[in-house]
């Protein structure tokens, strides 16, 4: 069977190489709650120790604070030894008089700016050199238009083609872009030349409508996929999940919950973990290139990471797609399709 951790996959057709579990910058940004500096700062270390190399954030998350906190620890690392992607789509105003905290925003920093959104050609160039000024770094890797669920047509208009234009002038090397849903980034993968989109959620162990639109498209076009939200917010994160257990952000359904409980079960007959499971089971589909998982200290990366090393037999996938869990045409680590 094939070590799910070793070596990298392509981003497309940009020669970006990133490896198959990445590091998401969202819970660094005080994603519900705070992290204090050192603990943050140390998660990316032991990220680059766990071959973690593939960091994605965001000006979103947590009002800049994580592009700040990723960069300052990456700083002093070879560039050429880690690959970092940002977002652009939201502009970050200064609030001149802040007050409380980002509340609305999910992330528990200091209320001192407003997020704008913005996908002009004008404001994706803007984003960048303020994203690259918080990060210290003179080039991030890959670049994603974040979130245009609302603003289909402007990012068709304006920042997809800029994002087209800096990657011809060297400025980005990977463009793409970065959704919660799948029709949108289907048809941006259609008609755009983009050599990523991530998305959050729509293929895991439990629904994986993207077979039916998304991931196909992707191959044809030669795109690559990152995929956020393998653990569905929680609920595929323990070995046996509790009855209050959230699904993409909200109580976890009752089909959904006793499914998950049977894929524990599955996984404990056989040795081995649900989150193993979670993590291995998407990362075998042949258009997706990383799974980035939020990590908020040294021991979850560890934890995310060591979940590569569990030797899941193949009598464990045939049993999962034997048991109706996923569809049946999910590609299953080392099972003929």
């Amino acid at each position: 069977m094939t070590d799910p951790r070793a070596g990298t996959r392509p981003l497309g057709r940009s020669g970006v190489r990133v490896p198959v579990l990445g590091f998401g910058g969202a819970p660094v940004g005080n994603l519900r709650t705070a992290v204090p500096d050192a603990v943050a700062r140390a998660a990316v270390g032991q990220a680059l120790a766990e071959g973690v190399r593939y960091f994605d954030t965001a000006p979103h998350y947590g009002l800049g604070l994580s592009e700040e906190r990723i960069g300052a620890a990456l700083r002093g690392v070879p560039r050429d030894a880690f690959v970092l992607g940002t977002k652009v789509g939201r502009l970050l105003e200064p609030v001149p008089a802040p007050a409380g905290t980002d509340v609305e925003g999910g992330f528990d920093v200091p209320a001192r700016a407003r997020r704008v959104w913005d996908f002009s050609a004008g404001g994706v160039r803007r984003s960048l050199e303020e994203s690259l000024r918080r990060l210290g770094l003179e080039r991030v890797d890959v670049l994603l238009v974040h979130d245009p669920d609302e603003h289909e047509e402007d990012a068709r208009t304006g920042a997809l083609p800029e994002l087209h234009r800096m990657r011809e002038e060297g400025l980005v090397r990977a463009i793409g872009a970065g959704m919660n849903s799948t029709a949108p980034l289907t048809r941006f993968v259609e008609e755009f030349d983009l050599d990523v989109v991530l998305l959050a959620g729509h293929y895991d162990l439990l629904e994986q409508p993207a077979l039916d639109d998304l991931l196909p498209a992707a191959l044809r076009r030669g795109t690559s996929v990152v995929l956020g939200g393998v653990f569905g917010s929680g609920l595929l994160a323990r070995e046996r999940p509790p009855a209050d257990a959230t699904y993409r952000y909200a109580p976890a359904p009752a089909d959904v919950l006793a499914r998950a409980h049977r894929a524990a079960d599955l996984a404990r007959e056989h040795g081995v973990t649900l989150p193993a499971l979670a993590l291995q089971a998407v990362l075998a589909h042949p258009a997706v290139a990383s799974a980035v998982v939020g990590m908020r200290s040294p021991e979850e990366v560890r934890r995310d990471a060591a979940l590569l090393d569990v030797a899941v037999p193949a009598a464990a996938w045939e049993a999962l797609r034997a048991s109706g869990i996923v569809r049946p045409d999910v590609p299953l680590p080392g099972l003929a399709p």
